[in-house]
């Protein structure tokens, strides 16, 4: 009887040991799902539009100082208003941020001075009077830079902004 008794108690005991080991092998599956899944979540938002901006404002804040570019001398045009001659006196700096600009801006000053007293002896007195006509002269006399700059071949996106430092109608 003693080996009757003691055949149900060890396959009782060969079940207990199986159903614990399933149990422990769907634990560890489990876990390792959630943690596979996790690490996919986490790794996999390094392509997201967040981890982008992210890159982009490191970018932003490594940039380089600017650095300015004086068209000198002042230039000075004259333009009709009417039945009187009037004078328009414009002081331009140049804005970059890449030093091989600057040594290509200054390369090219007569070009760059010759386009923009075209552009300014062109002007009227009405449209230079306000605010507005100042600022769209501005960006007038940027593109016409930025065309320069294309035409002999160097990036024109690397000339940021064309300043008026002085500007006297008379």
């Amino acid at each position: 009887m003693a080996t009757a008794d003691a055949a149900p108690t060890e396959a009782a005991a060969d079940g207990a040991k199986s159903g614990s080991s399933k149990k422990l092998i769907v634990i560890i599956a489990l876990v390792l799902a959630i943690a596979g899944g996790a690490g996919w979540y986490f790794l996999g938002r390094a392509d997201t539009p967040a981890a982008e901006k992210t890159a982009a404002q490191k970018k932003a804040e490594s940039k380089l100082p600017a650095q300015y570019i004086a068209l000198d001398p002042p230039f000075v045009v004259n333009f009709d208003a009417g039945s009187t001659a009037r004078f328009l006196q414009v002081a331009v700096q140049l804005m970059t941020r890449s030093p091989e600009m600057v040594d290509f801006l200054k390369q090219h000053d007569p070009v760059i001075r010759n386009d923009l007293l075209l552009l300014l002896g062109n002007v009227k007195y009405e449209e230079v009077q306000t605010r507005e006509g100042k600022e769209a002269l501005r960006a007038s006399a940027l593109e016409a830079v930025r065309g320069i700059l294309k035409g002999e071949g160097a990036d024109p996106q690397k000339l940021e902004a064309v300043y008026f430092t002085s500007f006297v109608m008379q």
